[in-house]
């Protein structure tokens, strides 16, 4: 049974990546329908929380039926973060995670998310902190370091552990890779063989289908693993992986009307949660994923990133079943 302190994940639990503008409460129900076993809110500013921003305040509304669930923190400055962990803990969130791991510029140019890869004696000043700050678990996530040439992940896991986290979660890419190149889990393994690591390690990166995260699983001995951009459009993918550790054999693949169903449960809460027109527009990241691989598409594609009316988007996924209801 995989633990994060006394939280009970299962045998090898499958987490949901959190995902700016993506991981919204309407997916992450998504997703906690088809199997996902801890999430996290998409990442917030602890700037903008200390601030009262409406944007990031707002990520902090999570509901009982998608717990077990964590609000991922990210900043430069460590009394920021102390502060923004006392109000994140406030939201009564089942663990604080610490992001570390984050290459987009805006975030980086500021000295948060993977910046702290290059300053690793802030980056243990700020864990111990935040650890400090809250009786809640603290997690964190992060990547093998900045670039090829400093990778420095296996070398600070350990004192990483000693401040007091209960589990990482380690993107198998340096920032310099962005999301680019392949995911390298070589380094997760060797922290895995580690005596010394006793909390549970959660290997990211590239895990696109069951296979893939058996063979995480069995190659690298990892605790668990987290899903990020394949579950984009895909919630199906929790329910394939677990469906395939269990050794069952035939593994379920959804067929157009569930895909439309789906889509369509998906786009209703997004839409009674965020208005008609915002509701839509953010759905438009998902729409490619719910109906990736069919097969002469591409008009219904263009259709559905035009529409801003929920009665023309629920009719378009209706003629979507119709026109393909006969393909597995």
């Amino acid at each position: 049974m995989v633990k994060i302190g006394n939280i009970e994940l299962g045998e090898f639990p499958l987490l949901l990546a959190p995902m700016e503008d993506i991981t919204d409460p309407p997916f992450r129900k998504i997703c906690k329908k088809f199997g996902a076993d801890l999430m996290y809110t998409e990442f917030i500013s602890s700037e903008g929380l200390i601030r009262e921003a409406i944007k990031s305040t707002r990520k902090l509304n999570i509901t009982d039926d998608e717990r077990p669930i964590g609000i991922q923190i990210f900043g430069h400055d460590i009394d920021s973060m102390k502060k923004a962990t006392e109000l994140a803990e406030a939201a009564k969130p089942d663990l604080i995670d610490i992001n570390f791991g984050c290459p987009v510029k805006k975030v980086v140019n500021k000295g948060a998310g993977a910046a702290l890869l290059t300053n690793i004696p802030k980056m243990i000043e700020m864990t111990k902190a935040v650890v400090n700050s809250t009786s809640l678990p603290v997690t964190l996530k992060t990547r093998l370091g900045w670039d090829d040439k400093s990778k420095v992940i296996a070398d600070i896991a350990e004192r990483l552990q000693d401040t007091g986290i209960k589990a990482i979660t380690i993107h198998a890419r340096t920032r310099a890779q962005i999301y680019s190149g392949n995911a390298d889990w070589t380094l997760i393994g060797e922290i895995k063989n580690n005596p010394r690591i006793i909390i549970p390690i959660f290997g990211n990166g590239d895990i696109d289908g069951y296979l893939t995260a058996f063979e995480m699983r069995a190659k690298y001995n990892v605790d668990g693993v987290m899903i990020g951009r394949a579950s984009i459009g895909n919630p199906w993918i929790f329910d394939q992986v677990k469906k395939y550790f269990n050794n069952e054999k035939n593994i379920p693949v959804p067929d157009i009307s569930e895909r439309v169903g789906v889509c369509r449960e998906h786009l209703i809460m997004s839409v009674a949660m965020k208005g008609e027109r915002t509701g839509i527009l953010e759905m438009r990241k998902h729409f490619n994923g719910y109906f990736k691989g069919i097969r002469n598409f591409k008009s219904f594609k263009i259709a559905l990133l035009q529409t801003t009316s929920l009665v023309d988007t629920e009719k378009l996924l209706g003629n979507i079943e119709e026109t393909f209801k006969d393909i597995s």
